[in-house]
């Protein structure tokens, strides 16, 4: 690797090395190989430190003495022991040829085989459960490589020389996770519409975790749930905000198997350890998850697909989820099936923020009746209206549902934050001072003009359960009244302007000449239409 002094700003590093695949396939496609290698890198080289620590109880100057040293303490009478110790902290071990020092060397010196990298995913894969198919992404005899055998080679090739680039000795997890969290958001605007499937935009993750985990921050051992986790980004939230981060357990359930896998990786690289990481891959609404020990959470946090379809199987009216309501989301809309998810893993004395489309609020039918439902037993804390086209994948207005459990009271808070924006090229973005602008409608909980409203239970049922937020924040702007008299005298003013311009436009005219009698004869009927 090279020399800190000698590396390239981390986040540039990784991001010259999307360029060498960006030509080949989309972001969607090349995000897998991209993070896939870089993980990579991250678990050898953390291998490589964890080995010298224990061997001289100091950090190593550089990556490749790391690996000496630990090639040296393999060949003598204490590598068993060496290896053992390395096993119970890491959870896998890396032979020194499969190292990603070695790998890199050998892509310098043009004598790198795939095969050797390949390898090297399957020992990771195959050392413990927690690893278990997170490399299956990677196809590194695919033809989106190039064509044929060289040609991919050496595009796998070119990109461990460029990763190598990366000096991850001298860069903590904040700094990692964060490049990291910086090159999702990237492949997210690049992917476009795909990226609704793995990527939060910062704002939205900023203002769900601060509601959730506001009057929790000093807890210990805080438990955080993601039913539908995508990269992981969201859950990774709780540790900016928590007094003890270290102490955070993170549950997370993602459908489709390729996010599942990011966000496996996203979650190393933040540096959050095996034990406080409970990760699966499953379909949230399907099944049930996690019915084991804990099953409820301090912060639950939710962007669901918005208006996704689901079965709505009549035996899920026996689901403990969904049964105290009667009635179930439609199967066209699963909205609700989300919500009351993730309300039912919530604990008592937990907050829940959930993003969805503003239909929820409003739509009738069984949508309706839950709604009143959860009105009722005060389930609805605060209702937050976002500003339009915050998301990648939809260009829709959305909304910020509140949920708690057993709280006293039955009244709603509603915020209008659907002004509070700075428009981007693609996308609209929330600064860090309308985040706090809502933070602080929501703390103090109170009406303030045309922002929020806080709504007794008895103006909800007059309104028939209906939760439009215009309903209840009234932000017309009223149109400054016109003065007539002044509108006629501008008016009167243009005429005379347009009179004069017109007259000296007539006198240039008449001033032209032409020898051709055709022109003539147009330039004479243009002035008598001109005159009359």
């Amino acid at each position: 690797m090279a020399e800190t002094e000698n590396s390239k700003d981390l986040i540039s590093v990784l991001w010259s090395g999307a360029d060498i695949l960006r030509s080949k396939m989309d972001a969607n496609e090349y995000k897998d190989y991209l993070l896939g290698i870089v993980f990579y890198k991250y678990l050898s080289d953390s291998f490589l430190i964890k080995a010298y620590d224990l061997i001289y109880d100091e950090k190593p100057g550089n990556i490749k003495l790391a690996l000496e040293a630990y090639k040296e303490e393999l060949a003598g009478d204490s590598a068993e022991e060496l290896k053992e110790q390395i096993k119970s902290e890491c959870h896998y071990l890396i032979e020194p040829e499969l190292t990603y020092t070695c790998f890199a060397d050998a892509a310098r010196s043009n004598s790198f085989h795939r095969e050797q990298l390949q390898k090297a995913f399957h020992n990771i894969e195959q050392s413990d459960p927690l690893f278990a198919d997170l490399f299956t992404d990677i196809d590194l005899y695919s033809n989106r490589l190039g064509t044929g055998d060289q040609k991919q080679s050496d595009t796998v090739s070119n990109l461990i020389k460029e990763i190598d680039k990366a000096d991850l000795l001298n860069s903590d997890d904040e700094i990692l996770g964060n490049a990291y969290e910086y090159l999702i958001g990237q492949f997210a605007s690049e992917t476009g519409k795909k990226a609704g499937e793995f990527y939060t935009p910062q704002a939205v993750s900023k203002l769900l975790t601060k509601i959730a985990i506001a009057g929790q921050e000093t807890k210990r051992g805080l438990s955080v749930y993601d039913p539908c986790m995508g990269s992981g980004s969201l859950l990774l939230n709780a540790k900016k905000y928590a007094d003890k981060p270290d102490y955070i357990k993170y549950y997370g359930q993602e459908l489709n198997n390729s996010t599942y896998n990011l966000a496996r990786m996203n979650m190393f690289l933040h540096g959050i350890i095996p034990e406080n990481q409970i990760l699966r891959n499953g379909d949230t609404l399907d099944g049930d998850w996690p019915t084991g020990e804990e099953t409820d959470f301090d912060m639950v946090l939710m962007n669901p697909p918005y208006s996704a379809k689901w079965s709505a199987a009549a035996g899920f009216l026996q689901d403990e989820r969904f049964s105290d309501y009667g009635v179930l989301a439609p199967k066209s809309k699963a909205d609700y099936a989300f919500l009351l998810h993730g309300l039912y893993h919530l604990k008592n004395h937990g907050t829940m923020a959930i993003v969805l489309p503003h239909g929820v609020l409003f739509r009738g039918a069984a949508e309706g009746k839950i709604r009143e439902k959860l009105l009722r037993a005060g389930n609805i804390y605060a209702v937050i209206g976002l500003p339009a086209n915050l998301f990648y994948n939809t260009s829709i207005p959305t909304c910020i549902v509140v949920l708690k459990k057993h709280r006293e009271g039955r009244d709603v808070l509603f915020i209008d934050a659907s002004q509070k924006f700075v428009k981007g090229k693609k996308q609209n973005e929330m600064s860090d001072e309308h985040i706090d602008a809502v933070m602080s409608l929501y703390n103090n909980r109170e009406t303030v003009e045309k922002e929020a409203y806080l709504a007794s239970f008895e103006d909800i049922e007059k309104n028939d359960f209906n939760l439009n937020i215009p309903r209840y924040v009234d932000n017309f702007e009223k149109e400054e009244e016109i003065d007539l008299n002044s509108l006629l005298t501008s008016m009167s003013e243009t005429d005379r302007e347009l009179e004069k311009a017109q007259g000296e436009f007539l006198s240039l005219l008449k001033d032209l000449t032409s020898a051709d009698e055709t022109i003539m004869s147009s330039l004479n009927e243009l002035i008598g239409k001109m005159e009359r």
